[in-house]
């Protein structure tokens, strides 16, 4: 029986690592890796990625672009973990649980392009309620999200956890332009009419996210309420395995989220906060897990089923 070969090109980068971890002792493939000298060998990486069933794309932007334009093996599956290709056609966009048929667009394709952190969250609370007509595609939407510092790459963490370093903030809020990449891919995967306001920021802690989007009963179609908002999420996820759906929360009895509570997991967990007509999606995920690596592993292994 033929074992699968997976290459990870950029295995030394923060989400790269993750996911050498999380495949490390698998018996049902197999982990090519480079060594260190010729990790930045241009003809040995395009080598490496064309002997592979499946490759993973854990580089910046430009150097995923170039990566994938080596590939002449038509057999050769690709991974895209940077943000290159999230918004090109041609490319599935790796969130399984996006409708009912993505898990399978994923598992057949030739090119899926792993979903953003932020993204994650905010497309997971918006599309199901922006399909089913109860946000209008044009609502005026801001989404505040702040992740640990590990969002920023192996660059953050080493200016954080450096021997004798001091955290170098305790809250950093960025994005100020309004033109933060991740903002096409919400837009486009979400089925908005208008770009939504992202606020982005980093905390003083390593890994994790807490996102919330506000939106008003007013501005919503006649007849919307919160309790057709948490409805119609329960329902879009019944069975999904990494995504939660909490209780509807009118009362008060959850007064906090802790951005660090599903770290180490590919989980998500919606929930739904409401008082007087006002309504807060929250999404807590780690932006480690499901908000990377642990989310090109879910893709790679429903890739890998169609494999023979």
């Amino acid at each position: 029986m033929h074992q699968p070969v997976v290459f990870i090109d950029g295995d030394q980068g923060t989400t790269g690592l993750q996911i050498h971890a999380r495949l490390n002792g698998r018996s049902d493939l197999r982990l090519l890796t480079l060594p260190a000298a010729e990790r930045k060998d241009p003809q040995r990486r395009a080598e490496a990625i064309n002997s592979a069933d499946v490759a993973i794309l854990c580089l910046p932007d430009e150097a995923a672009r170039e990566a994938a334009a080596t590939i002449v093996n038509p057999n050769v599956r690709v991974i895209d973990a940077s943000s290159a290709h999230r918004t090109t056609p041609g490319w599935v966009y790796g969130l399984p649980e996006l409708n009912d048929e993505q898990a399978q667009r994923i598992a057949q394709a030739k090119r899926v392009s792993n979903p953003g952190c932020y993204p994650t969250g905010a497309i997971a609370l918006l599309q199901p309620l922006v399909q089913a007509g109860l946000v209008p595609t044009d609502y005026p939407l801001t989404i505040n999200a702040v992740s640990g510092y590990s969002g920023g790459g192996r660059a953050a963490v080493e200016r954080h956890e450096a021997a004798g370093v001091q955290a170098a903030h305790s809250l950093l809020v960025y994005g100020l332009n309004l033109d933060h990449k991740h903002v096409p891919e919400i837009q486009q995967h979400a089925g908005l009419a208008q770009r939504p306001v992202f606020v982005p920021s980093y905390g003083s802690y390593r890994q994790g996210i807490v996102l919330t989007i506000a939106l008003q009963e007013r501005l919503l179609p006649a007849g919307v309420t919160a309790e057709r908002l948490q409805a119609c999420l329960e329902q879009h996820y019944h069975g999904a395995r990494h995504v939660q759906v909490a209780a509807l929360e009118q009362g008060g009895s959850t007064t906090q989220l802790d951005p660090q509570a599903l770290n180490d997991s590919n989980d998500l967990r919606l929930a739904l906060f409401a008082n007087q007509g006002q309504v807060l999606l929250t999404a807590v995920f780690d932006n480690l897990g499901k908000g990377a690596s642990g989310a090109a592993v879910q893709n790679l292994d429903l890739m890998l089923a169609t494999l023979s």
